[in-house]
């Protein structure tokens, strides 16, 4: 394909076939990435036996990916919506089915985790550009319900992850669940290829900040690194260097030209900076859910994983199903309405698992995941929805990065928080019979420390106001 014709649309393009391509290449992606992310935390056993990994090292297997996610999604928002949002999607996809297949055939730990990296980088190309692309493309009126249909696609992903990859790992080996993604890539690099018509870059001409991309860069790894280590001095001393940096990343934005992340998004923007607020809050207080009702389940409750992985699975069918409608909805209602209720339920139903005890039934442990899921589902589209709607279209890119960097942060977050109350109550002992008194006692603080977070979260979800008039602008 010509540079020339590559270049020729810098717009929106609106006709409906590139809707439909836009719409099927980050449907696409939104699903299989979050799969094999899924997939690769039940691989973990197995490929700790294949390098001889301790629990650390392997822990990073996850956490490389997750850190090299959150360490480029903004600096590449930027990079998109400077040079072109359809090419770093590509480009993304590329380096995404590439380093997965360096995952499959890694003869090394040092190898595997290199090609968590790449992934990482790879995804946050595609994360930070798939909803930027998408928003670009359709109008308001119909933004939120292909946002829903984005997300569904991410929640089905993480349903089908845990099962598929067990099943994968089991008949074909660790190496499978690396190598499924490789031909869906291609197919997706293909399409986007021959398919997306146009390109999308309406910051054309500005510079990158490299410096604040560094700043950045270093900050986040700084905290997130922190967070993956507490309680430990080290981890202390790693998160206030982090934030130390992230403070002079802030102030080194508000004096350059170009930012790397306008910071004027959040000091004037009140509907951007409490949707992001509200982004991060809620996946702080939702991420850890599956971790620590596993170990519940299998501990606790004595299941096998596989009757473990059908009990968890109800949250994420719930999420699949009802954030189609929930992206509808936000079409017609405003966004923070729908939205804060969805806090609201998610609040409630970490509030029932707060209560949860050794003899609390599996049916009334899926009914409160359930709604836990509709919860989720009623909050995660409109709360994109309400994030897309409140910037201009030369943010679409910096704004699609800032809510996936919200939401890593969140995870990691909700991480550091059981993990620190499951360190202190418990200390580094192998979980039993003669703990389960403790590890009960754990999973009432956690759950209610996250029943206080959706508390906070419908306070910022409130605050944001409406956007209707921002959508009438259509900037």
């Amino acid at each position: 394909m010509s540079r020339k014709f590559v270049e020729r649309v810098r717009g929106s393009v609106t006709t409906d076939t590139s809707k439909r391509s836009v719409l099927i290449v980050a449907t696409m992606t939104a699903f299989f990435t979050p799969f094999m992310a899924a997939a690769t935390n039940v691989a973990l056993p197995a490929i700790q036996t294949t390098f001889g990994m301790d629990a650390i090292l392997l822990s990073w297997v996850a956490t490389s990916f997750l850190l090299s996610v959150v360490v480029f999604l903004v600096p590449f928002g930027r990079i998109a919506d400077i040079y072109g949002r359809r090419k770093v999607f590509i480009y993304g996809l590329t380096i995404f089915t590439g380093s997965s297949l360096m995952a499959a055939v890694s003869f090394s730990a040092s190898m595997l985790l290199a090609a968590r990296v790449l992934q990482g980088l790879g995804g946050a190309m595609i994360f930070t550009t798939g909803i930027a692309l998408l928003t670009s493309v359709f109008p308001p009126g119909e933004r939120g319900r292909v946002i829903g249909f984005n997300v569904a696609a991410v929640y089905i992903g993480l349903s089908a992850g845990p099962f598929i990859g067990g099943v994968l790992t089991e008949l074909l080996t660790w190496r499978s669940v690396f190598a499924v993604p490789v031909p869906l890539g291609v197919l997706t690099v293909y399409l986007s290829v021959y398919q997306l018509h146009g390109e999308w870059a309406d910051a054309r001409g500005e510079k990158l900040d490299v410096m604040g991309s560094l700043l950045y860069a270093a900050a986040i790894s700084l905290i997130m690194y922190g967070f993956s280590t507490l309680p430990s001095q080290r981890s202390t001393l790693c998160i206030l260097g982090g934030m130390v940096l992230m403070a002079v990343f802030v102030k080194w934005e508000i004096s350059v030209k170009y930012p790397v992340f306008t910071m004027e998004l959040f000091r004037s923007n009140r509907a951007f900076t409490c949707s992001s607020l509200a982004a991060l809050i809620h996946y702080a207080a939702t991420f850890g859910i599956s971790f620590v009702m596993s170990l519940y389940l299998q501990y606790i409750k004595g299941l096998d994983p596989k009757t473990a992985g059908l009990v968890l699975v109800a949250q994420p069918v719930m999420m699949a199903l009802f954030s189609p409608f929930a992206g509808r909805l936000s079409d017609r209602i405003e966004p923070r309405k729908v939205a804060s209720l969805g806090m609201a339920l998610t609040g409630a139903g970490i509030f029932l698992l707060s209560r949860i005890h050794e003899d609390t039934s599996i049916f009334h442990i899926v009914l409160i995941l359930l709604v836990v899921g509709f919860g989720f589902a009623l909050f995660s589209s409109p709360n994109m929805n309400a994030i897309m709607g409140s910037v201009e279209r030369r943010f679409f890119g910096i704004a699609s990065g800032a809510v996936a960097a919200m939401r890593s942060l969140g995870q990691m977050f909700s991480m550091g928080i059981a993990t620190l109350v499951l360190s202190l109550y418990m200390g580094r002992v192998q979980i039993g019979p003669d703990v389960y008194h403790l590890f009960l006692k754990c999973v009432w603080v956690i759950f209610s420390i996250m029943t206080v977070l959706c508390i906070l979260g419908i306070l910022a979800s409130l605050a944001r106001g409406d956007i209707r008039n921002n959508d009438s602008k259509e900037r």
